[in-house]
């Protein structure tokens, strides 16, 4: 079997007072879930200015 690394960019709108850290760590565990892969990890976040 082949094991593959998959780089996603994702770009979301947060609610004020919501955490980016606990809502990356909750995107992480669904993908975990819904796809059953080995590990996935968040590298980096960063917060971009408001329009």
């Amino acid at each position: 079997m082949k094991s593959i690394d998959v780089y996603l960019k994702v770009e979301i709108d947060v609610e004020e007072g919501e955490s980016p850290e606990r809502l990356s760590r909750e995107m992480v565990r669904m993908i975990q879930k819904m796809y059953g892969v080995r590990r996935a990890e968040v590298q980096n976040i960063q917060t971009l200015g408001e329009e």
